[in-house]
């Protein structure tokens, strides 16, 4: 099975318009247009009965210490662990793109409303993201944030962040997920399910100095 997208190529730079925070003009972070990138796959698996969709950010900082801390890096060394961006499950077989924008556009303050969630007239699920657990104490932003929510990693970050986005093949054609559930959620639900996998990554980084290094390799940020 394989995956692919005319949104970013496998190991290159997510642009900002995929992404939920981004750097403007005089370097501060603001935040962006947040659509889903564009996702197609082939070779479906012969037995596949329904396909699901996560992506994951595995570089995300462990503790808040120092997230986001004005003069003050957050070391690479720093312990990491997963964000969960999105969760898509339901996907029929004979479904074969996502289309760019076609499930998430812009920032929703106080999150987004599923699981339910009609894709080219078709009715899938989607779980909460963890931007629900980290805006959980901010009045303004508190709220469950259903599907797809895209990067935005600390801006004082000295490590580049991965952004996996990941497709199984299963052997069900519904997940025994009911009602409002998260992404760690449908990775338990996952198992003993999965007949193929597929991935793609991109990276991402709102560290000023990050990004200069990356416009000196010309690499593309936004």
């Amino acid at each position: 099975m394989k995956l692919s997208s005319d949104s970013f190529r496998d190991g290159g730079v997510i642009p900002s318009e995929y992404a939920f925070g981004k750097l403007d003009a005089d370097g501060q972070v603001v935040l962006s247009a947040n659509r889903n990138p564009h996702l197609a796959w082939r070779d479906v698996p012969a037995g596949t009965e329904s396909l699901a969709l996560l992506c994951i950010d595995g570089d995300a900082p462990q503790g808040a210490s120092y997230v986001n801390g004005a003069g003050c890096p957050l070391p690479e060394s720093q312990p990491r662990g997963d964000f969960f961006h999105w969760s898509l499950v339901d996907i029929p077989v004979g479904l074969q793109a996502i289309a760019d924008g076609a499930l998430a556009r812009g920032v929703t303050a106080r999150g987004k409303p599923g699981p339910d969630v009609v894709l080219d007239g078709l009715t899938l699920r989607q779980g909460v993201n963890d931007y629900s657990g980290w805006f959980s104490a901010d009045p303004a932003m508190a709220g469950d944030y259903y599907g797809y929510d895209g990067p935005c990693p600390p801006f004082n970050d000295e490590r580049l962040h991965h952004y996996i986005f990941r497709l199984y093949a299963l052997d069900t054609p519904r997940l025994e997920l009911e009602g409002r559930f998260s992404c760690a959620d449908l990775l338990n639900a996952l198992h003993g399910h999965i007949i193929d996998e597929a991935q793609l990554i991109g990276t991402y980084t709102l560290n000023p100095a990050l990004a200069a290094q990356a416009r000196r390799s010309r690499i593309k940020i936004a």
